[in-house]
Formats: C-alpha cells, sequence, structure tokens
C-alpha cells in the first residue's frame, strides 16, 4: 500500500517539476472575489414531513408574518396550529465576482428547524443578504433533494443521504451588484494561493521580461504590483495576456504529513533525511488452552477431573537494519521503507522517530 502511495507521489512531483502552471492557476487578482450571501424562508408543500411546530415555535411566527404581509390576520383565539407541509429553512449562495442585477445563482437550501424531509418542497420568496445587512438577491424555487426519508408504522425508519437539505438550481436573482474595484487605480494586485517569494521573483520576471522592465515589483512573497491601463477594455485585454503566462512555481517547503485516523502519509519532494539507521520489528506473545481430561480407572473411586493445560509462544519477527546515507532523497526512503514491510502505522512511528532524532530534515505535521 505504501509502496504504490508513495510511487505515485514521486511520479506526481516529478511532473509538477516539469511543467509551468498558468498564472491564473497561482494567483488571483485583488478584489476580484465572491460574496457569501444568507437568508431565511419558508418552504412549503411538503407531504407531511415539516416542522412540527409544538417544538418550533418560529415556524409558525413566521407563518403569521407572512400572511399579514399578504393582509390576512388570524384570529386570536385559533389555538395551535399544526403546519406539517411547512418547514423553516436557511438559504445561503455564493455571489459570483462582476455579477449584474437580473442574473441568477445556485442557492443551498437547508431546514433549521426538525422537518424530516424537504423533499417535493418549493421556497416562497426570500430575500439573500450580505454582510452589510443589504439584499443583493432573492431567491425562489422548486428544491432538488438528493436523499429521501421513509418510515414505518412499526418505527422502522430508512434515511438515503440527508433529506433536510437540497439546491435550487438557478434559484435566485442578483439584485445589485458588488463593487470590485477592477477600474480603480492605474495597478493591479496579484495575490498568490500559496505564498512563496520564489514563486513571486518568477512572476515579477516573467512579466517584467514579456512587457518590459519595472511594469511588475513584488510587494512581499504573497503578492505582487503590476501597472494596468485605466481603460476597462484594454484592462480586460491586458488581463487575459497575463493570466495566460506560464510560470515556473517555487518548489514547497520540505514536509511530511501524517493523518493519524486515515494512516494516510504524504511525503513532500524536497524531504532529506541525515544519516541514520532505523530497525523494525515486532514481539509477538501468543496464549493458548488446551485442557486435559483426567479419567481414573475403573473401581478406582477417582472422579473425572479437567486439568488446564496453558501454552505460551513468543515470535519475534526478524526485521533487518536499514541505513540512511547523508541527503537520502524521497525514492530511498520509500524503497528502504517497503523492504522490511512497515505498515502505515509503523511508517508513522519510524517519521517521527527520525524527526526526534534529528535525521528527519523536513516539518513533520501530525493531522
Amino acid at each position: 500500500m505504501i509502496k504504490y502511495l508513495f510511487g505515485g507521489l514521486a511520479l506526481l512531483f516529478a511532473a509538477t517539476c516539469v511543467h509551468a502552471e498558468r498564472l491564473k492557476d497561482i494567483a488571483s487578482i485583488q478584489g476580484v472575489r465572491t460574496n457569501q450571501l444568507v437568508g431565511y424562508g419558508l418552504v412549503v408543500g411538503l407531504n407531511g414531513s415539516g416542522d412540527q411546530t409544538t417544538q418550533t415555535p418560529f415556524t409558525i411566527q413566521t407563518f403569521k408574518n407572512m400572511l399579514i404581509q399578504f393582509g390576512i390576520q388570524l384570529p386570536s383565539n385559533i389555538g395551535n396550529i399544526q403546519l406539517k407541509n411547512v418547514a423553516t429553512v436557511s438559504i445561503h449562495a455564493d455571489l459570483p465576482a462582476f455579477a449584474k442585477p437580473g442574473q441568477t445563482i445556485d442557492v443551498t437550501v437547508s431546514s433549521i428547524g426538525n422537518a424530516k424531509s424537504l423533499r417535493g418542497g418549493s421556497l416562497l420568496m426570500a430575500p439573500l443578504k450580505g454582510i452589510d445587512g443589504n439584499v443583493y438577491a432573492v431567491a425562489q424555487g422548486n428544491l432538488v433533494v438528493g436523499g429521501f426519508d421513509a418510515e414505518g408504522r412499526d418505527g422502522s425508519r430508512i434515511t438515503v443521504n440527508v433529506p433536510s437539505a437540497g439546491r435550487i438550481p438557478a434559484g435566485a436573482t442578483v439584485e445589485r451588484p458588488v463593487p470590485t474595484g477592477f477600474e480603480q487605480g492605474n495597478t493591479l494586485t496579484l495575490n498568490l494561493n500559496r505564498s512563496d517569494f520564489t514563486t513571486a521573483k518568477h512572476i515579477v520576471d516573467k512579466i517584467n521580461e514579456l512587457l518590459g522592465p519595472g511594469v511588475a515589483s513584488a510587494i512581499d512573497g504573497g503578492s505582487v504590483r503590476v501597472s494596468a491601463p485605466r481603460d476597462p477594455n484594454q484592462r480586460v485585454d491586458y488581463i487575459s495576456i497575463l493570466e495566460n503566462l506560464e510560470i515556473d512555481p517555487g518548489q514547497a517547503v520540505a514536509k511530511v504529513i501524517i493523518n493519524s485516523r486515515t494512516g494516510t502519509i504524504v511525503i513532500g519532494q524536497n524531504v532529506r533525511v541525515a544519516p541514520a539507521a532505523v530497525t523494525h520489528g515486532s514481539l509477538t506473545v501468543t496464549i493458548s488452552e488446551d485442557p486435559i481430561v483426567s479419567q481414573p480407572n475403573a473401581l478406582s473411586g477417582g472422579q473425572t477431573a479437567v486439568v488446564p493445560n496453558s501454552k505460551v509462544a513468543i515470535d519475534q519477527e526478524a526485521k533487518p537494519m536499514f541505513k540512511f546515507g547523508p541527503g537520502t532523497t524521497l525514492d530511498e526512503i520509500v524503497r528502504a521503507v517497503n523492504q522490511v514491510g512497515a505498515a502505515p502505522s509503523d511508517m508513522m512511528a519510524i517519521l517521527e522517530a527520525l524527526k526526534q532524532a534529528g535525521a528527519l530534515q523536513a516539518e513533520l505535521i501530525v493531522i
């Protein structure tokens, strides 16, 4: 298992070193981003799987407020209302950059009460607000729910996926754009997805080589400032050229990542091991019971008895010791570990021991 995992990683790292990446894949333009929207509303038309209003009084309150908006006033002595086909939900969506009024975006609807399922329901018109409290979109439509829930009279029940959440494709209409600052100023800032001084230098060198010295300058290891035309049409053409430039990203910091829950181990490309010797083995103690029945001779007056008989066996695996020389590479680490047949848990212990001994020249991260 380890052999195939690390072998595939070695091929992957080799491939990433050979091929450059487009600028649009390793950096983004400052200010050009998505914005989160959230809302609250009612889903109606459920087949008896809505909120139990005795336990979710806010569902009744929301329902009454909606009726008041349509000029319907419920009598004060109406008593407790049971709305089995109604559920209160939260709605959230991502508003992409440059979204204009009239365009549509997908929304996700999730129950916040105790509704069993939203399958077959329809979301009534609900505003979606940003962090500033302004309404940026309005959502409404029929839900698409991937899960379902079924229950028998004897109490048996089956649930597939999550029936209390669903999506509405193109379920919200944008009402207000979000200013991005894209057209302001005579410069643009490129933010690297992964901060790296070498990558920032390569970006600056590549842009200046194409457009002339001084066009790009590094702010720090995570940002590059680029001169840009003020005219929006020219700016779009300009960014189209920049984002398709092939950049050689800098190699990542040497890391070893261990997931102790799943047994996954990922070793980075630049991991090195100083001279060290490692042995791997285990001691197995087996105790088995094989009772013996003692049968007395005839006319002896004795009684049949069971005599305990325990067998203890000790088996120690003979695992060879392997030695790492100076500057040992990832390939050699994998080959040595595979020779002793270490399991993922054993590999974790070996790597942690190498780090404690000061022989593992990499950052060890346990998640």
